[in-house]
């Protein structure tokens, strides 16, 4: 029986290296959001790490809404870019995976990733932490991003010592 075709048309092509592998790909992801203020990120890449249907989560609180507890918000990859695209050109915006768990089967893959973020690279502190949870797919040719879904470290939901 045939393998499904993914459609891919309208993904620009990955850089092969980013794509081979599942420490490349997370690094890629890492690498593609950050720099310094006033840098104009490579969306292009950005858009060819990740499946077409591919969903960006933040759990945050809704725009407008503070009485609610943290919630999924659902975007896709134009929507992630769009969201927060101008915030880290503007100010500068450095993530560094700090730890890093892998369960795999198959042509499956998920990754919880634990990240810090900086304004600038030589900020003492980072000013968040949390964890990535992202599900990828081998189609026998490279990796994809399917989603990424993250929540930030606050004093209610510390990172647990597992995964640090």
């Amino acid at each position: 029986m045939p393998k499904p075709a993914i459609p891919t048309s309208n993904i620009p092509e990955a850089n092969p290296s980013d794509v081979a592998s599942i420490d490349a790909i997370v690094t890629a992801a890492y690498d593609v959001i950050s720099g310094p203020a006033d840098k104009k990120r490579d969306w292009d890449r950005e858009r060819s790490l990740f499946l077409p249907g591919a969903r960006l989560i933040p759990t945050a609180v809704e725009a407008g809404r503070n009485d609610v507890d943290l919630a999924p918000q659902m975007l896709d990859v134009e929507g992630y870019i769009a969201r927060v695209g101008p915030l880290i050109e503007k100010r500068g915006f450095y993530e560094k995976e700090i730890a890093r768990r892998v369960e795999q089967f198959g042509q499956i893959s998920h990754v919880w990733s634990t990240y810090e973020s900086r304004h600038d690279l030589s900020d003492p502190e980072p000013f968040m932490r949390g964890i990535n949870s992202i599900q990828l797919f081998n189609d026998g040719k490279r990796w994809w991003i399917v989603s990424i879904y993250w929540q930030h470290e606050s004093a209610r939901h510390p990172l647990p010592e597992k995964y640090l």
